[in-house]
């Protein structure tokens, strides 16, 4: 009697871990998952590194905005290109290539930084350049999803997954890179960052992919740009979301630019602090990530945007306001977690209604509203922290962002309107249901 109780106990457990993880049944996904999450680590740890080594060399708010303008203002420019083309490649395949190319950007500055002899324009050049690899490594990779899951139903799981991986990622690379830039100097985080990109050229090396369908004729790059443009813009669900996240980009996402001033300055905290302010973001991004993940369906996206991103400037205003360390790390986790639910909702819908071979335009929209618009943020940031401040700065951006939401939040019926028949056809949505 005892056993039979235990054995009903642990039934909803597993029925709840099962629908959590349910993407990594696709053994293609798995593999990249468990790549990805080791490479990505290092990743988190770079990006705080080349935070704290331009910190360390020049004291200077503007050329942290500019250093974060310079790895991403690539994105803004070149993914459209890019998505032309990733509808053309092979996907599986250029993402070895910009994996490789991004293992041997690490190890770049690794060697300088090793060597003692990086200086403020070496780190922007290398960092520029990892931009132009992103411009493509980004709708390569969000297009490749949909390739490595067997089951069309687990797309929404397995981009929740994805950012549940970065976010984890984010939780533990910050923390081990604090440590690390207090016992022994950022050129380790870079050299580990460098030979972390070998267990995601593995794992992708080691699946096996199945032939796609054929690719229509090739036109002109300017006749397919222009495709994707329309594509986009006489669409009003995909135009809005891409435009809301473009805004929350511009005016939210700098905040991590200006970490560095708000550990050292205003805090009065050193490398670690500047880590664990890092880690508690990327802890409340996986709490978001997570909870999405154990959504069954893409329903009820709509209004998971609107709360997330007001949550993320709900938490940018309270880091302006803060000057406690523990304030300070809970709305950072709070802003983490608005920012990740907010990214992922609008992936997923993105994912889940965009005509297939139009997907790789529409998803280097996506980087660009994320990571291309970005970087006239970081600019705008810095510049505007040098002259107000690094907390009003802040406050500025979180106050917008709670007012991008109200907009959205008042489009929704509409866009939900225009969105019901993509969800009918594909089976998502019964005829007499609406999308919430």
């Amino acid at each position: 009697m005892h056993r039979h109780s235990r054995l009903n106990n642990d039934a909803p457990n597993n029925a709840w871990w099962r629908l959590l993880m349910r993407a990594l049944g696709s053994r293609n996904y798995r593999l990249f998952f468990e790549g990805q999450l080791v490479s990505l680590i290092g990743t988190w740890m770079t990006r705080v590194a080349t935070s704290w080594l331009v910190y360390r060399l020049t004291h200077s708010a503007f050329l942290l905005g500019f250093t974060g303008f310079a790895g991403q203002v690539p994105v803004f420019f070149l993914t459209p290109i890019a998505g032309v083309w990733v509808d053309r490649w092979n996907r599986h395949r250029a993402l070895v290539v910009t994996q490789t190319l991004s293992m041997m950007q690490s190890f770049a500055l690794a060697a300088l930084a090793l060597g003692g002899i990086i200086r403020v324009w070496e780190i922007i050049v290398l960092v520029l350049l990892q931009g132009a690899i992103n411009a493509f490594d980004m709708p390569v990779r969000q297009s490749f999803v949909v390739q490595m899951i067997e089951r069309r139903e687990d797309l929404g799981n397995a981009v929740a997954l994805n950012s549940s991986m970065v976010n984890g990622a984010r939780l533990i690379g910050p923390a081990i890179a604090g440590v690390l830039i207090a016992a022994v100097g950022e050129g380790y985080c870079f050299l580990i960052d460098g030979f972390s990109y070998m267990a995601v050229i593995a794992s992708l090396l080691a699946m096996r992919i199945t032939a796609g369908p054929p690719r229509a004729q090739r036109r002109h790059l300017r006749i397919e740009l222009a495709e994707g443009w329309r594509y986009v813009a006489e669409s009003a669900p995909i135009r809005s979301v891409l435009l809301f996240l473009a805004l929350v980009s511009l005016v939210g996402m700098p905040y991590t630019v200006l970490m560095p001033i708000f550990a050292g300055a205003i805090l009065h905290g050193k490398a670690h602090t500047l880590g664990f302010l890092m880690a508690a973001a990327g802890l409340g991004a996986l709490v978001g990530a997570v909870t999405l993940a154990m959504r069954p369906s893409v329903l009820g996206l709509g209004r998971i945007i609107v709360w997330s991103a007001s949550l993320f400037g709900i938490g940018l205003i309270g880091l302006g306001l803060s000057r406690h360390l523990t304030l300070s790390f809970a709305a950072v986790a709070v802003a983490g977690f608005g920012m990740m639910r907010h990214m992922a909702s609008s992936n997923t819908i993105l994912q889940t209604i965009v005509a297939e071979d139009k997907r790789g335009r529409v998803m280097a929209y996506y980087a660009m509203a994320i990571q291309g618009v970005a970087p006239f943020g970081s600019l705008i940031a810095g510049a505007l922290a040098a002259k107000v401040g690094a907390p009003r700065t802040i406050m500025g951006g979180g106050a917008l962002c709670l007012a991008g939401a109200a907009v959205f939040g008042w489009r929704l019926p509409r866009l939900r309107r225009a969105i019901r028949p993509i969800y009918v056809e594909l089976g998502i949505l019964p005829q007499a249901e609406s999308p919430e």
